[in-house]
């Protein structure tokens, strides 16, 4: 199973490095928006933007991954340049701090918040590192795993290659997540008091694939992208993968790699990729009547690239969230 490129559709316009993409039961679409806040598509195509207020000393939000409350309320990563922190933007733009320090320190720039099934919330910061570009190699591992349960804020799992996006079972055992420039999925099992145990490498990626985005299927496949070389990998339970997308042109990504290789990688790196159509995507939302349709937040573009599935997703913990609306 591929997909063409020529089949890609588009959703939103005008948008500001959509990096995060949330989906409904009704079908709206919530993406992160580098303006201060987050995007609202409903299905007739009509678009909202909620935040943009600066916040004291962080200024304008910046945010990375996104979540969706039961109240409609949304949380917001935010990738400051030197503070970060979770904020939580309300749909009258309030924003106020949710979370700015965990264990006596400050939040780094902090990279996706993610609401589970059984109501918690996990943060990752990629990097200790300033500026995060310190960190595109290999052999930096300081990225770490936060989790907020019963309002109560620690760091349950440290020394990540670069953590990312995350992904928790629905039954709330094993929690899922990336390590961009260690070029890792790892799992780990979710004991008592959601501690993380018994980590666990189900796959490594090979020259050109810097995993960001993870979701995962109702037959147990992880469906991870890439950016720089813009690919959608599936993977079965047991690692083995397959490209399913991809667009890239190639000497540009051996430049790239080359650059990873000899820790050298920066910001042009990330911030010119080459490709034909798509836009350095970074997450990805299964949506749709149907829960088979992909949705992928990008770092460069300004609108929202849909791709029709033949597999079904898992329903999000939010996926119902929208009755708000009612």
């Amino acid at each position: 199973m591929t997909y063409q490129l020529a089949n890609v559709l588009w959703r939103g316009t005008g948008l500001v490095r959509p990096e995060c993409v949330l989906t409904t039961a009704r079908g709206y679409i919530y993406v992160s928006d580098f303006r201060g806040g987050v995007t609202e598509i409903a299905p007739s195509g009509e678009q909202q933007f909620f935040g943009g207020s600066a916040v004291g000393e962080y200024g304008i939000l910046k945010p990375n991954g996104i979540a969706l409350l039961e109240n409609g309320d949304f949380l917001i990563a935010h990738l400051g340049d030197t503070l970060g922190g979770i904020f939580r933007i309300s749909r009258n733009n309030d924003i106020d701090p949710f979370l700015t320090e965990v264990d006596g320190e400050p939040l780094p720039p902090s990279n996706f918040v993610y609401l589970d099934r059984q109501g918690r919330i996990w943060i990752t910061v990629s990097t200790r590192h300033q500026p995060r570009a310190k960190a595109y190699r290999a052999d930096i591992a300081d990225g770490f795993i936060v989790v907020i349960e019963n309002n109560q804020a620690r760091i349950v799992a440290d020394k990540i290659g670069y953590t990312n996006e995350l992904y928790v079972d629905p039954d709330g055992s094993y929690l899922y997540v990336n390590a961009t420039f260690t070029r890792e999925l790892l799992r780990y099992r979710i004991g008592h008091n959601s501690s993380l145990h018994d980590k666990h490498v189900v796959t490594r990626f090979e020259a050109g694939t810097y995993p960001d985005g993870l979701t995962r299927d109702i037959e147990g496949n992880f469906w991870v992208t890439s950016i720089v070389s813009n690919r959608i990998i599936k993977i079965t339970p047991d690692g083995e993968q397959n490209v399913v997308l991809q667009d890239v042109d190639p000497q540009h990504l051996d430049w790239v790699e080359q650059a990873y290789q000899s820790h050298s990688m920066g910001r042009p790196h990330l911030d010119k990729v080459k490709s034909q159509t798509l836009q350095n995507i970074s997450s990805l939302a299964f949506g749709g009547e149907q829960m088979n349709t992909l949705h992928l937040g990008c770092l460069l573009g300004e609108k929202i690239a849909v791709i029709e599935s033949n597999i079904e997703g898992i329903k999000p913990a939010h996926w119902e969230f929208d009755n708000h609306r009612q």
